[in-house]
């Protein structure tokens, strides 16, 4: 081999075991770790090109890409759906949920940071009128007048804490709301909220979670030496495996079916979203197409907003809207109650 092929066969062993080491995050607890989760669809693309170079040169380091990216898909799934674009169109039948993170009503861009965006925001999720709304980084003071005013019952977690606001949760209802309660996590502002909604003869868990932010800027790496931000980052990934123990336990104890979903600040290969996943069904591998992306960091795609369902539902359509108001994009899912 020439020193050009070592070169490339030595780069090929890093990203094919770093791929290896992603697959198996979500099956264990190191929090220091969690970080390669996020390179996941990156390590994929890369381990493609390195196949397709040694196949084109007819070598047998081919199989070292290939036997990870086989055992990827079986352990992670794809990060891609393809399921095609769907015309469901709402009915009695069909439940409609839409999920946000609002930026606490403020734009994303800096430069416009004192401008309210409650009245766009508001106005797209009228235009959009889902059955049930889930609003993440939600400030009530700023949904003033008759906003909103088609959805009657509400869930909420509203709080002030000391010179900063929490991390305000809402649920917005078509339907009855029997009973509703919170999910503390502690040390946190983030937080969990459920609501228990009748559908006709059905009673269904709703859950609407923000799970702890990584908290990350493109400038911070340029701020904050590597080592603090490291260990911030490992805290922040530690805090979300707890919190999302809470929500699986919460889960296993719940005596209705149930919709989890929100922002959970992690990908869908993930130890916190695998945890919180378990059985469910994630409306946008069912029943969504492309990539899925809910926000970008440094340009870069990720999908960290999530709708998940009990088996038992049927998924019939999963959205993704591409707004630019806030700095999370929102998702929509309709699904149907099995017919028994």
């Amino acid at each position: 081999m020439s020193f050009f092929k070592k070169f490339m066969l030595f780069l090929n062993v890093i990203v094919a075991f770093s791929l290896f080491l992603a697959c198996i995050v979500p099956y264990t607890s190191s929090a220091s770790l969690a970080f390669i989760s996020l390179t996941v669809p990156a390590l994929v693309i890369i381990n493609m090109l390195f196949f397709l170079y040694w196949l084109l040169g007819k070598k047998i380091y081919l199989l070292l890409s290939l036997s990870v990216l086989v055992f990827g898909y079986f352990t992670l799934g794809s990060f891609i759906a393809f399921n095609g674009r769907s015309n469901t169109i709402a009915d009695s039948e069909t439940i409609s949920l839409l999920s946000y993170n609002t930026l606490g009503f403020h734009s994303k861009y800096q430069v416009d940071w004192e401008k309210i965006t409650s009245p766009e925001v508001i106005e797209f999720v009228e235009g959009e009128n889902p059955d049930i709304i889930y609003f993440q980084e939600f400030e009530p003071h700023y949904v003033k007048g008759d906003m909103l005013k088609s959805y009657p019952y509400l869930a909420n977690k509203f709080e002030v804490g000391d010179d900063e606001s929490s991390k305000d949760l809402a649920i917005y209802s078509k339907f009855k709301i029997i009973n509703n309660g919170e999910l503390d996590f502690p040390n946190t502002y983030n937080e969990g909220i459920y609501a228990d909604i009748v559908f006709k003869k059905d009673t269904i868990r709703f859950y609407n979670l923000h799970l702890e932010s990584l908290s990350i800027r493109p400038n911070y790496f340029k701020k904050e030496r590597s080592d603090k931000l490291f260990v911030r980052l490992r805290d922040s990934f530690d805090k979300q495996q707890r919190q999302s123990d809470i929500v699986r336990n919460h889960i296993d104890t719940s005596p209705y079916p149930v919709i989890v979903g929100g922002d959970f600040n992690n990908t869908q290969f993930s130890k916190v979203y695998f945890n919180i996943k378990g059985d469910l069904n994630d409306s946008f591998l069912e029943s969504g197409h492309g990539y899925g992306e809910t926000i970008k960091f440094w340009k870069f795609p990720f999908r960290i907003d999530m709708i998940l369902g009990d088996p038992s539902f049927t998924f019939l359509s999963h959205k993704n809207y591409k707004i630019d108001i806030s700095d999370h994009e929102p998702i929509m899912a309709t699904f149907k109650l099995p017919s028994e």
